[in-house]
């Protein structure tokens, strides 16, 4: 049976670039039928952090990205230990002082055939005897890595191209230790837009960063999935579907190039697809934070926004800059605004549009288009010289969805108080 694993050290936060390694292997293990294995390597105990190790496993739930077996590094000293004591036993390893070093055959090759990349070969004469066991106490990376993946039985390592250089030394261990040697796939890197590695101005920030910016997982995951794979000609795709095409045979070579407007863009068409009512428990909590909704707040209200505005959201936080202007008790415009508004002579029509809206019964968008379309029938104006002016006043912006829907959702108080007060009629 097929079994991987993702083992990130809890000495920073989930960033893209793991989280996409943690993506493929979990959808290789779900595609053959096989299981994921969740590794914390925590073997550097200076710089491993417990509030690390929280975001890492937090991220990877949020992901979706569920385990079968779970297991931490700092627990297996003694299995590694045990290993290394072996290998000196055996003539294949030697003390120095209190590190264990591994004895490097010279003039050898080492090849393996990569998953992704075919046939890699490299000479020993470029390796070094390897240290096993330092002189702390602690298992170098690439020896806790080989126990724990024999020891664990993983099949496939699928990991970052940084990581083609330690596979020849890990390959050595695993034959000094007598363990089957199992197939390795290096996953190209994920490039900024600028053509450079990944920094954080292009994207590599923690996971936790996205979800705080207003990402849907779901939109996350299916971007990340096309960081170097194709499901065929799709670009909305949700896991359970890209899982059935999967094959880590067709992931790239060439690096991937991370995309901030293509991530975007891909929430927004989840945003979109979204069900208000979960959008809506997404979005309180970032009202909450801005001060914009109280602690007891009309939830019927907030949804009826939520469904408004979600066709123009790209991420969660664009409701905020967007939909802002209905929950605030006053709205403030700026200078230029009332320049414009004062410009055109527009105050009895306001008032008139005021006094007819407070009558009008329901107050609903329907309600609202008519009184709306009478008046500037009685007044002689074209719909659009008054549509635009009344946006303005009622929501301080230039674009928006409907006029008659948004004062619907705006409720009669705040949209009568916002026209009066634009001329103070």
């Amino acid at each position: 049976m097929v079994k991987v694993r993702f083992a990130p050290s809890p000495t920073g936060y989930l960033h893209i670039g793991g989280a996409r390694t943690a993506l493929f292997n979990w959808m290789y293990a779900k595609a053959q039928g096989g299981s994921f294995v969740l590794r914390i390597e925590d073997t550097d105990l200076e710089r491993s952090k417990p509030e690390y190790e929280a975001e890492i496993l937090d991220s990877m739930k949020w992901l979706g990205l569920t385990w079968d077996e779970f297991y931490k590094q700092s627990e297996r000293f003694a299995i590694y230990k045990e290993q290394a004591e072996k290998l000196v036993a055996e003539g294949k390893a030697y003390r120095d002082g209190t590190a264990v070093l591994l004895k490097v055959e010279k003039g050898r090759l080492v090849r393996f055939d990569d998953l992704i990349r075919t046939l890699i070969e490299f000479n020993t004469d470029e390796i070094k005897d390897q240290v096993l066991m330092k002189s702390d106490g602690s298992p170098a990376y690439s020896f806790s890595c080989v126990v724990d993946d024999a020891l664990m039985g993983i099949t496939h390592v699928i990991r970052g191209e940084d990581h083609i250089s330690n596979t020849p030394k890990q390959i050595l261990i695993y034959e000094a230790l007598g363990f089957k040697v199992p197939k390795f796939g290096h996953l190209p890197l994920i490039m900024g837009a600028d053509g450079a590695r990944l920094s954080k101005r292009f994207g590599a920030v923690a996971v936790t960063d996205y979800r705080g910016e207003g990402f849907l997982p779901e939109a996350l995951v299916n971007y990340l999935m096309l960081l170097g794979w194709s499901p065929g000609n799709q670009e909305i795709i949700g896991l359970q579907n890209a899982c059935a095409k999967f094959s880590i045979k067709k992931v790239n070579k060439t690096a991937a190039q991370f995309n901030m407007e293509k991530l975007k863009w891909t929430n927004g068409q989840y945003i979109k697809a979204c069900d208000t009512a979960r959008l809506t428990d997404l979005i309180i909590p970032l009202l909450k934070e801005e001060g914009l909704i109280e602690a007891t707040h009309d939830r019927a209200h907030i949804e009826a926004a939520v469904q408004l505005f979600k066709g123009r959201m790209l991420t969660l936080r664009d409701f905020l800059e967007r939909a802002g202007f209905i929950f605030v008790k006053e709205l403030s415009l700026s200078e230029e605004i009332k320049a414009e508004l004062g410009a055109k002579d527009l105050a009895r029509a306001f008032g008139l549009l005021a006094e007819r809206l407070e009558k009008a019964e329901p107050f609903d968008t329907a309600a609202a288009e008519k009184v709306f379309r009478e008046l500037v029938a009685e007044l002689g104006m074209a719909s659009g010289d008054l549509v635009h002016p009344v946006r303005l006043a009622i929501s301080a912006s230039t674009i928006g969805p409907g006029l008659f829907e948004t004062m619907a959702v705006l409720g009669r108080e705040r949209t009568v108080g916002r026209l009066r007060a634009a001329f103070n009629t």
